[in-house]
């Protein structure tokens, strides 16, 4: 059975800095690719950045591009995203996602096929 826990959301400052992380069961990060997306009230769920089984990174969405940082670590099989210069408009639900077949780099929304919960992002101005 797939597990995906997220943690690390909060409350920060505009111009202050994040660290999500994404615990993985189930599923191990050398093989399936993982990845970031979120969700803004009102919005739709838009893909942030994704990392492949060997470690490339897929090109970040191009608002957090220069900001955000997404990493692994494959003895803790946990994925991070380090979100730094935050904005009001990173507000949002992040949640991580694990890609639905091996060796496939995430990069949309179909590509995925487990989710965590989602962890709550607020950025005060």
């Amino acid at each position: 059975q797939v597990q995906l826990v997220e943690s690390g959301g909060g409350l920060v400052q505009a111009g202050g800095s994040l660290r999500l992380s994404c615990a993985a069961s189930g599923r191990t990060l050398s093989t399936y690719s993982m990845g970031w997306f979120r969700q803004a009230p009102g919005k739709e769920r838009e893909f942030v950045a994704s990392i492949s089984s060997s470690g490339d990174r897929a090109p970040y969405v191009d608002s957090v591009k220069g900001r955000f940082t997404i990493s692994r670590d494959i003895a803790k099989n946990t994925l991070y995203l380090q979100m730094n210069s935050l904005k009001a408009e990173d507000a949002a639900i992040y949640s991580c996602a694990t890609a639905s077949r091996p060796y496939y780099t995430i990069t949309r929304l179909s590509d995925v096929d487990y989710w965590g919960q989602g962890t709550q992002v607020t950025v005060s101005s």
